[in-house]
C-alpha cells in the first residue's frame, strides 16, 4: 500500500519465496526490489546473490524485523542497496526506495 501511495512508485509483482521472487525478478525486471530477509525457502540475501549473478545491476533493498550487525554487512557486502528494518516509518521506507532507484 505504501508503495503505490508514493508518486512514481508502483509495485509490479509480489512473491511469498525466495524462488519465486527470482523468477518474478526475471518476468518484470523491477527498478527497485525488497526483499524480505526471512524467506520460507532461503534466506533473502541468498535470493538477491541469486538474483544479482544473472542481473548484475538489480538494485535490492532487504527488509527484516532484525537489528543484526552480521546480516546486514553481509547483505551489503553481497550488494544491497540498503538494509532497513521493517519498523521504520513509511517515509524513511519510500526515501530509502527513492534513492536505491537513483543508483547506477
Amino acid at each position: 500500500m505504501l508503495i503505490n501511495s508514493q508518486p512514481c512508485m508502483l509495485m509490479v509483482a509480489q512473491a511469498t519465496n525466495g524462488q519465486e521472487a527470482i523468477q518474478q525478478f526475471r518476468e518484470h525486471l523491477p527498478d527497485v526490489t525488497l526483499m524480505d530477509l526471512q524467506l520460507p525457502d532461503m534466506n533473502g540475501i541468498d535470493a538477491m546473490i541469486a538474483i544479482r549473478e544473472e542481473f548484475p545491476k538489480a538494485r535490492v533493498i532487504i527488509l527484516t524485523t532484525f537489528e543484526s550487525d552480521h546480516e546486514s554487512q553481509r547483505a551489503l557486502a553481497e550488494g544491497a542497496c540498503a538494509y532497513i528494518l521493517k519498523t521504520a516509518p513509511p517515509k524513511e521506507l519510500a526515501e530509502t526506495i527513492r534513492q536505491a532507484h537513483c543508483m547506477s
